[in-house]
């Protein structure tokens, strides 16, 4: 689809092109056209009210990123809200500075902007709502806030007109139902259902956020949501009409056996209150798909603050699960191997308290397991213990558990077959966050969820799942391209599955992972057991002890979607990093110029002599003097990576 003259003009207006054409058209439509610009000047943004129906629209460095792109939110009886509304008023505003995360990708998150909201009066639907464009370095975010009603204090809903038009060369990357992640047109856009994941969600062509965009311009885009509290999650599908439009769901995704079709009704309507704010449509921008990476605290900074309070008791670390078949002395043991190993969680995966069926008992171990035992030898050796319960255990007695695991001093919990999609679902989420973080638990979210910066509203929630797992031993390809996907929106819980027979990868690109994978909760070695690991010496897995799970600085040093990804990040004065490669061997030339003053210790985990499968390659260890200066050559082979950790030589 072409743009339009009245495209050109706001894109002209949000590029601070002074064309004689573009000036008149400006002065014509007069403060009906409000722009917005990046502290920086990158990035500029507009918000059009001249016609039928509010636009947004935006560019980077000049360049076309948004399209004019309608905005609005459909009332339950069918109308748009939005169209016909005018003005009542503008509100500009100015965020400076940067705050501290609990946890996270940095140690400091900028949250320099500037944001202005349009409050709007529909007339004909007697509503009163803003809409709010907020502009920071490489991020536009849009959302609206319902300020007045003309009748009572809720409003009905059936979904949301936010539209994303990209230029037509556009290519998404995108994925669906913890599927993988597929290559399309704005038209094309219908990543595969997951079959076995699908059965209760919405069926269509939609994609799960984030979906990351290459515009074909020189521009790299990535569309997430932020701040989702008491509302819908997002999907996107493709408009009719060119782009893509936001999606809400009506049903939870991955629900299908657990409870019956009866335990999941649509919700094609939903409400919200006056005083609430819809979750922000974010936009990032970037120069380089590499440069999306360290746009990673945007999603974060644009979510509702702590709500906890004093949460200095939450502590990321590595976990590493118990099996089955369960036992005390087992268990006892695993401990030992986490304690050997710098690990600082031990979790008890499914049937530690019975068969799983809604009959299973989660307030009492199984008869071969004496848990009381484990989490008082754990907790002598600063382990905590987490345990695996599921959605049918915690919505039976959420309360009475949270009091019981704390009594007993479970460190936290791992939550299956959580449901995720209508407003009730994200509703019931945020109360059993909310009610282990007041009860001084951690909380690990598994199945078919996204990221909406949650963890910074409840700094508790460790970690989540949402994606194609590495338990499904993926091809190489899928690991480069989620580094410049789902991490970017928050913590992936993505197990790294160490030396397994059917990975498609080498071992040193296992290792990898742990740096281009974000998750303050790590869950390392699969399914082992620790007698895997008693055989021989195993040195490399030294990179695991050492290798944290929260960062201090991170930068992403190279990369290109779908080819091969390279990411550094710090803690302290040691800098740790992964680099990734698909199926194609590769050869890299490093600039360390990241690693600043002085002489460093490069400890290096590399790809030995080619093997087949890859999973047989082996890993060579070798230490180098370099210093910011060092040309640095990766060699890579096919599926294969490279972990090295810097440190002050």
């Amino acid at each position: 689809m072409k743009p339009t003259r009245r495209d050109m003009v706001a894109l002209a207006m949000a590029s601070g092109a002074t064309t004689g054409a573009a000036t008149k058209a400006a002065a014509a439509q007069g403060a009906r056209v409000h722009a917005v610009a990046s502290p920086d000047g990158r990035l500029k943004a507009v918000l059009d009210v001249s016609g039928v129906a509010p636009k947004w629209s935006a560019t980077y460095d000049g360049k076309p990123l948004l399209l004019p792109s309608e905005l609005g939110l459909w009332l339950a009886e069918g109308r748009l809200l939005g169209e016909g509304a005018r003005v009542a008023g503008v509100t500009p505003e100015s965020f400076e500075g940067d705050w501290r995360p609990v946890f996270g990708q940095s140690s400091r998150y900028d949250q320099s902007g500037r944001q202005l909201t349009l409050h709007m009066v529909d007339a004909k639907a007697g509503v009163r709502f803003d809409i709010v464009l907020r502009v920071l370095n490489g991020a536009a975010a849009v959302r609206y806030a319902l300020t007045g009603l003309s009748k009572g204090q809720r409003l009905a809903l059936m979904g949301e007109r936010t539209r994303f038009r990209f230029p037509e060369a556009a290519r998404l990357y995108a994925s669906r139902d913890e599927g993988d992640i597929h290559v399309s047109t704005q038209a094309g856009l219908a990543p595969l259902e997951h079959p076995d994941l699908t059965g209760s969600s919405d069926k269509g062509p939609y994609a799960d956020l984030p979906v990351t965009v290459d515009l074909g311009n020189g521009v790299f885009g990535f569309m997430a949501e932020s701040d989702r509290l008491h509302y819908p999650r997002c999907m996107v599908r493709a408009h009719e009409q060119g782009g893509l439009v936001t999606y809400l769901m009506r049903y939870p995704g991955r629900a299908t056996g657990w409870g019956g079709e009866d335990d999941t009704p649509e919700e094609p309507t939903f409400e919200i209150e006056v005083g609430q704010k819809t979750p922000w449509r974010v936009l990032l921008a970037a120069d380089s798909a590499k440069g999306l990476i360290e746009l990673h605290h945007v999603v974060p900074t644009l979510a509702t603050p702590n709500q906890l309070g004093d949460v200095s008791w939450v502590k990321p670390g590595r976990a590493f699960r118990i099996m089955k078949p369960y036992s005390t002395e087992a268990s006892l043991k695993a401990v030992d191997f986490a304690q050997k190993r710098n690990i600082r969680y031990v979790l008890f995966d499914a049937h530690w308290y019975g068969d799983g069926t809604d009959a299973s008992d989660p307030t009492a171990p199984i008869a071969a397991l004496d848990l009381q035992r484990v989490i008082d030898y754990a907790k002598d050796r600063d382990i905590g213990v987490l345990v695996y319960i599921d959605r049918v255990a915690v919505t039976k007695a959420l309360a009475q558990m949270c009091r019981l695991y704390q009594r007993w001093g479970l460190a936290g919990v791992k939550l299956g077959f959580m449901w995720e999609g209508r407003q009730s679902d994200v509703d019931f989420i945020t109360k059993v966050v909310r009610a282990f973080g007041e009860h001084g638990m951690v909380v690990n979210l598994h199945d078919n969820l996204r990221p909406a910066g949650l963890e910074r509203t409840l700094p508790n929630y460790l970690t989540l799942e949402g994606v194609k797992g590495n338990e499904q031993f993926p091809a190489a390809r899928h690991h480069v391209n989620l580094a410049f996907t789902r991490p970017i929106a928050g913590p992936i819980d993505y197990t790294i599955c160490y030396a397994q027979e059917r990975n498609q990868t080498t071992n040193a690109h296992q290792l990898a992972l742990a740096v281009t994978c974000y998750s303050p909760l790590t869950l390392l070695y699969w399914y082992d057991k620790p007698e895997k690991y008693a055989d021989k010496a195993w040195p490399e897995l030294e990179w695991f002890d050492a290798c944290p799970t929260t960062w201090d600085e991170t930068r992403a040093i190279a990369g290109e979607l779908g080819d091969y990804v390279v990411v550094a990040r710090r803690k302290g004065q040691a800098w740790y990093l992964g680099a990734l490669t698909n199926e194609m061997e590769r050869r890299l030339d490093l600039d360390l110029g990241f690693l600043g003053q002085g002489r460093w210790t490069a400890l290096r985990y590399k790809d030995g002599d080619l093997a087949r499968p890859a999973n047989r390659t082996r890993v060579v260890i070798e230490r180098q003097i370099v210093d910011a200066r060092t040309r640095l050559r990766l060699q890579l082979n096919a599926a294969g990576g490279q972990a090295i950790r810097f440190e002050p030589a």
